[in-house]
């Protein structure tokens, strides 16, 4: 007997391979599992690391409706021609791309998981557009999977769907955590030496850490500006950076970049396809993003001991715990977030809290609960159906 098709999709291929990393391969022994996204090198990383067919299908990230129908037309032939019984999208083009061509081509079970939402730092004309965009995403798809409960919230709150429609995958997340990989006893005290060396870290110092894009949304420039007060008044203090800037999409300001260039305790590697040392020689992740889905930078900080300071959004407030693994402060508040890494700094208590940093993500978030609440959701589907 011949496994139902499943195709999932995402905007661009590093999303499909590292959003949803060991994911197509657990579904793989369940379901023909086809990966679409854009063109490029990662989309046949997907293919020969995760064990399934992939198909390239163009799909920009920003607003060009000429593109974005040829999109439309060229899922809908594919999906014509492989017949799923499933598709799911993910990231915000692929959703309503994915969703209209597979609404139009018959499929069945047509699932969108929302994992962030860029309208939500938008006004204006371009939010009103990207609002319908949002609605006809939603009604395109037959079920819809927030990765959090602050996103189950907003879309109830701003009516883009029904409840009827929404479903949170166990305890949230797109992908859940390898609390096996992410874990401080892969990196040995070589390693971390060794690292600390390059980077002109010393044992004295006390390392923050931010991981991600550095632009405007992630709260980088209240980041750096702390940081500036924060280095200027205490010795043996370093903010390590991860991550490439956008400034095509989301550029910085231009005091930040300066700030960034010219502070001898930033030290800013660029993105890093292994993060584990890094938070390995650091002590507290800072996070000050303005808008999250489900994010897995902090998850992957907690699986490595390391409390975080997040800003109080969805995603950020589901998984850190204000006081038992870090701290919540208000977002865009350079104030709070100064207070909060100080508190760092002279905290008792920062060293105790890190097995359970750990254990609070292992407990909820091990990617393995993810999956089988996924797969489980997936079976459920197709019955119905049947």
């Amino acid at each position: 007997m011949s496994k139902p098709k499943l195709i999932r999709i995402t905007t661009v291929p590093s999303s499909l391979k590292i959003l949803l990393k060991g994911q197509h391969r657990y579904m793989s022994e369940h379901f023909e599992v086809v990966g679409v996204s854009s063109s490029g090198s990662e989309l046949e990383d997907v293919s020969q690391e995760e064990g399934i067919r992939t198909v390239a299908v163009e799909m920009t990230r920003t607003i060009s409706p000429i593109k974005d129908l040829r999109s439309v037309y060229q899922l809908y032939r594919l999906f014509r021609k492989e017949r799923p019984d499933i598709v799911h999208t993910h990231t915000p083009k692929a959703g309503i791309v994915g969703m209209l061509a597979a609404k139009l081509a018959g499929v069945k079970l047509r699932i969108h998981t929302v994992a962030g939402m860029p309208l939500m730092e938008i006004k204006g004309i371009k939010r009103q557009v990207l609002n319908v965009v949002e609605k006809l995403t939603y009604r395109s798809a037959t079920h819809v999977y927030p990765n959090s409960k602050g996103l189950y919230d907003f879309i109830l709150k701003h009516k883009f769907t029904q409840p009827a429609k929404l479903t949170i995958i166990a305890n949230g997340s797109s992908n859940g955590i390898d609390t096996h990989h992410f874990n401080q006893e892969h990196i040995s005290g070589a390693q971390k030496l060794a690292l600390k060396n390059e980077l002109k870290i010393s044992e004295e110092d006390f390392v923050f850490i931010f991981v991600g894009r550095l632009v405007t949304d992630k709260g980088i420039n209240e980041l750096i500006s702390a940081f500036k007060d924060i280095s200027a008044e205490n010795k043996n203090v370093k903010l390590l950076m991860l991550g490439d800037a956008e400034p095509e999409l989301d550029p910085l300001l231009p005091e930040t970049t300066s700030e960034i260039e010219t502070n001898p305790n930033i030290i800013a590697v660029g993105f890093q396809q292994d993060v584990r040392p890094y938070f390995a020689i650091s002590d507290v992740l800072v996070f000050p993003s303005y808008r999250e889905g489900f994010p897995n930078v902090v998850m992957q900080a907690g699986a490595m001991q390391l409390p975080s300071i997040v800003t109080n959004i969805n995603g950020c407030n589901e998984i850190v715990k204000q006081g038992q693994n870090g701290w919540i402060i208000p977002p865009k508040d350079e104030l709070e977030l100064k207070t909060a890494m100080n508190d760092c700094l002279f905290s008792s208590e920062l060293k105790k809290s890190s097995d359970l940093c750990r254990s609070m993500i292992v407990d909820r978030y091990n990617q393995k609960l993810i999956w089988e609440g996924l797969l489980t959701e997936y079976q459920r589907l197709l019955k119905s159906v049947s």
